[in-house]
C-alpha cells in the first residue's frame, strides 16, 4: 500500500489503549467488590424474614448488608457501562487501522462493534471474530495471541451463567442467590474479573503489534520514517 494511501487513514491508538485498559481495570475490581458482597450474603445467611422479594409485589426493608450490596451492585453496572464504552472506542481506532493497513474491508460491518455484543447467537463469537480479524488484518504474518481466545472464553462463561454479564433478573434476585446458592454467582464473579485481566493483556498485545506494523507502513521507499507522521504517534 502506498503511503498516501496509508497516511491519511491511519489514526492513533495508544491513547484509546489505555483507556481502554483503564476501564477494564476499573470493571475487574468493581466484579472483585462484588464477589467479596456475595460471599458476605452467603456467610451472614438469609434473615428469618426471608429473601427481600417476598412475592406477589411485596418486598421487606432492606438490611444494613443489603443495603450496601445495592449500591455495590449499581456502581459496579457503571463502571462496566464505562469500560464497554472506552473498550468498544478502542476498538473502532484499531478496526480503522486494520483496514487502511490491509487495504481490505473488515470481515464484518462496522454496526457489528456496537450490537454484536447484545444480539443472542451472534453474541457468541462475533466479538472475537472482530478482535481476530483486526489482527489478521494488522499483522498477517503473525498468529492470534492465546491471550485472545483465553478472554473470550472467560467473558462467555461470565455471560452465559445466568447470574454474570447478561443477567437480567433485579439485585432483590441477585441477593436471594447468593442466599441460596453462592457458588455460581462466584463462578461469574471470577470469571468476569479473569475476562477483564485477559482484556487487559489482549488489548496491550493487539495494540502494540499493530503499531509495530504502522511503523514498517509509515516509511519511505528509501527507508527514512515519514517524520511528521511517527511523530504524531509516538506523542501520544
Amino acid at each position: 500500500m502506498s503511503e498516501k494511501a496509508v497516511r491519511p487513514e491511519l489514526c492513533s491508538v495508544r491513547g484509546s489503549a489505555r483507556l481502554a485498559v483503564v476501564g477494564l481495570g476499573l470493571a475487574g475490581g468493581a466484579w472483585a467488590v462484588r464477589a467479596v458482597w456475595h460471599v458476605r450474603l452467603a456467610v451472614a445467611g438469609e434473615p428469618a424474614s426471608g429473601p427481600p422479594d417476598q412475592g406477589e409485589g411485596r418486598h421487606r426493608p432492606l438490611n444494613a448488608l443489603e443495603d450496601s450490596y445495592h449500591l455495590v451492585s449499581t456502581a459496579g453496572s457503571i463502571l462496566t457501562l464505562l469500560c464497554a464504552a472506552l473498550f468498544i472506542g478502542w476498538l473502532g481506532r484499531m478496526r480503522d487501522n486494520a483496514r487502511a493497513l490491509s487495504g481490505e474491508p473488515p470481515r464484518y460491518a462496522g454496526i457489528w462493534v456496537y450490537v454484536s455484543w447484545f444480539v443472542p447467537v451472534a453474541n457468541l463469537w462475533i466479538p472475537r471474530g472482530i478482535v481476530a480479524d483486526i489482527h489478521h488484518k494488522s499483522a498477517p504474518d503473525r498468529k492470534l495471541p492465546v491471550v485472545v481466545n483465553v478472554w473470550w472464553a472467560l467473558w462467555l462463561v461470565g455471560m452465559v451463567t445466568g447470574v454474570g454479564l447478561m443477567y437480567d433478573g433485579d439485585t432483590d434476585d441477585v441477593i436471594a442467590r447468593a442466599y441460596h446458592g453462592v457458588t455460581t454467582l462466584l463462578v461469574a464473579d471470577l470469571a468476569v474479573v479473569g475476562a477483564a485481566v485477559a482484556g487487559i493483556l489482549m488489548v496491550r498485545a493487539l495494540t502494540d503489534v499493530q503499531l509495530v506494523h504502522i511503523g514498517t507502513q509509515l516509511r519511505t521507499p528509501g527507508g527514512d520514517p515519514l517524520k511528521e507522521t511517527v511523530r504524531a504517534f509516538d506523542r501520544d
